[in-house]
C-alpha cells in the first residue's frame, strides 16, 4: 500500500447555510457549465493556492443556472446536468462544492453584500482565485478591482488567472456548444477535454427499429436544458449498470418512417437484446457518422443503416 495516492472525496452542499467551514478556504465561484479546459486551469490554481495555505478548496456555483432565472425567455441549453457537473469537479479534485439556490432575490446582493455576506461570513474566504474579466453582485456590478479593495476590509487575497493563461487555450462554454449544434464532436471534446455524454431513462416508443432489424433504446432526457448536439448518426458508447456497450445513435425526426415533428433520441445497442425499460443510461458520443436524411423506402433506410452499423463500429475499432 505503500506509495499509494488517496484521492479525496468532494463533499457537496445544496445550500450556502449546509456549509460547515473550510480551513483556510481556497475559493472560487461561477457557473462552471461543462467543467472544460478553461475551468479545469482554474480548478487547478486553486488546489494549488488551497494546498500552499494548508487549506481546502471551495467552489460555489448555482442551481438552477443564473440566466434561466433573470431571463426565463430565452433558450438556454447547457452542456452539463446538475449531476453531471459534480462528477466533473469532483474528478477535478477539489474539496467542497456548494451548489446555491439562485434565485431573483439572491441576485439582488450587491457586490459588497456577497463578498461579506458570502464569500467571507458564510464560507470565511482566506484565498479568492478567478478568472479574468469575471463579474458578480447585481447586474454584475463588481470586479476584480472591486476584490482587491474588499481584501484587505475583510482579511482574503486575491488572486486573477490572467487573460494570457486562459486565452491560449481559446475556449468558452459557448463555443463548445456552438461546436456540438454542428456536429463538431472533435472540437467539443478538445475544449471539455472529455468525450461529450448524456444521460436519460429509456421508455417505450413505436418499436419502428425493431421491426427493420434495428432495435432502439428510445431516451427520455433527464434535463429538459441539457443540449443535444445536431441532428445524425453516431457512433456511441453506452454505459448500463456500470457496464460498458457499443452502439449507434440516432438524433432526428426518423423523417423516413414518422410524420412526426418531434425530436427522437435512440440507440441501436450491438449484440444486446435485454429489457430495459425504465433503466437509466449514459451515452457517450465518440464520432458523427452522416446528417440525418430522408429515404425513398424502409428497404432503402435499412440498407443504409447497415452501413452506419460498420462504420460507427469502424470508428469505434470493434468488429
Amino acid at each position: 500500500m505503500w506509495g499509494l495516492k488517496i484521492r479525496r472525496i468532494l463533499k457537496v452542499y445544496y445550500h450556502i447555510e449546509e456549509f460547515e467551514g473550510a480551513a483556510n478556504a481556497a475559493v472560487t465561484t461561477g457557473t462552471f457549465d461543462g467543467a472544460h479546459i478553461g475551468h479545469q486551469k482554474i480548478l487547478k490554481r486553486l488546489i494549488e493556492v488551497a494546498k500552499n495555505a494548508n487549506g481546502e478548496s471551495v467552489l460555489l456555483t448555482f442551481h438552477p443556472h443564473p440566466r434561466l432565472v433573470l431571463q426565463p425567455d430565452i433558450d438556454l441549453q447547457l452542456l452539463n446536468t446538475q449531476q453531471e457537473k459534480i462528477k466533473r469537479l469532483e474528478l477535478a479534485g477539489i474539496d467542497h462544492l456548494i451548489i446555491h439556490p439562485f434565485t431573483k432575490e439572491f441576485s439582488r446582493l450587491s457586490s459588497m453584500e456577497f463578498v461579506r455576506d458570502i464569500l467571507v461570513d458564510q464560507i470565511g474566504t482566506k484565498k479568492l482565485v478567478i478568472g479574468y474579466d469575471h463579474h458578480f453582485g447585481r447586474n454584475r456590478e463588481g470586479s476584480f478591482e472591486h476584490l482587491l479593495e474588499y481584501g484587505p476590509t475583510y482579511g482574503f487575497d486575491v488572486e486573477e488567472i490572467s487573460a494570457l493563461d486562459i486565452d491560449h487555450v481559446n475556449v468558452s462554454s459557448t463555443k463548445i456548444r456552438t461546436a456540438l449544434l454542428q456536429g463538431d464532436l472533435e472540437t467539443a471534446a478538445t475544449y471539455l477535454s472529455y468525450n461529450y455524454e448524456f444521460s436519460g431513462k429509456v421508455v417505450k416508443g413505436k418499436q419502428i427499429g425493431r421491426s427493420i432489424g434495428f432495435p432502439t433504446a428510445n431516451i427520455d432526457l433527464e434535463s429538459s436544458h441539457k443540449l443535444i448536439p445536431a441532428d445524425g448518426v453516431y457512433a456511441v458508447h453506452v454505459k448500463i449498470n456500470n457496464s460498458l456497450h457499443y452502439g449507434m445513435l440516432n438524433i432526428g425526426l426518423r423523417p423516413t418512417v414518422s410524420n412526426e415533428n418531434t425530436k427522437s433520441v435512440e440507440v441501436n445497442i450491438f449484440d444486446f437484446d435485454q429489457e430495459l425499460y425504465g433503466t437509466e443510461i449514459t451515452v457517450i458520443l465518440q464520432h458523427r457518422v452522416r446528417d440525418e436524411q430522408r429515404f425513398s423506402s424502409v428497404d432503402n433506410l435499412k440498407s443504409q443503416l447497415e452501413k452506419d452499423k460498420q462504420a460507427c463500429k469502424k470508428h469505434l475499432n470493434i468488429s
